[in-house]
């Protein structure tokens, strides 16, 4: 899903040195879905740092320009994907668009909010995916909408395969600055984890559900 490896790393180190990124394999996070994880991943933290915001812009505009060309449209996915979407969108020039998790109950009961037209082409920005749910869900509504969805762009991926096949399976190419794999590798090397921590971690990521349960 990365393409740059040099890039991968600038990216984890910088989310690893504002603490966007953090790793506890001893007091592990709960996650919404209930899930305990060694790691909380909080991308909107460097929104307020200017220099890596922009950087983080400028390499998702030029992913988006190397890898699909000019879309009519780009989306952001609710909630996180919003601001990073925006910044694309303006640094392109383009239509920005968000899509919620679910309907507006009230109002005009918007899921996709801002317009987009049938036979219009989507980037969709994320900014970190985990299985996939949500950001699948907002490319099934953009495509009830009548878009073609040329791919999607998110900062960081887990890599779980479940999220790997389910991208697969509805046909969409996602495109990463930087992973798990590449982020725990950075980790290592700034000594914010050790040597033995390695074995947990990827533990974790293989089986998420069945880590740390005795």
């Amino acid at each position: 899903m990365t393409g740059n490896q040099e890039l991968a790393k600038k990216v984890a180190e910088n989310l690893l040195q504002i603490k966007a990124v953090k790793l506890n394999i001893n007091q592990p996070f709960t996650w919404a879905s209930g899930l305990k994880s060694p790691i909380y991943c909080d991308n909107r933290i460097a929104l307020s740092y200017p220099k890596i915001r922009t950087f983080i812009r400028q390499e998702m505009v030029k992913l988006i320009s190397d890898e699909f060309g000019s879309p009519d449209v780009i989306a952001g996915v609710a909630t996180s994907g919003i601001p990073y979407g925006i910044l694309v969108a303006q640094d392109l020039g383009l239509p920005f668009v968000y899509v919620r998790q679910a309907e507006k109950n009230h109002g005009l009961g918007n899921l996709i909010e801002g317009i987009v037209e049938d036979g219009q082409s989507v980037i969709v920005i994320e900014d970190l995916v985990s299985t996939g749910g949500s950001s699948l869900k907002a490319v099934e509504a953009l495509r009830k909408a009548g878009c073609t969805i040329k791919g999607m762009v998110a900062i960081f991926s887990y890599n779980f395969e479940t999220a790997n096949e389910a991208f697969k399976e509805a046909k969409i190419r996602l495109l990463t600055l930087t992973d798990y794999d590449t982020l725990i590798e950075q980790a290592l090397v700034n000594n914010y984890i050790s040597q033995k921590d390695i074995e947990s971690l990827i533990a974790w990521r293989q089986q998420p559900e069945k880590w740390g349960v005795k």
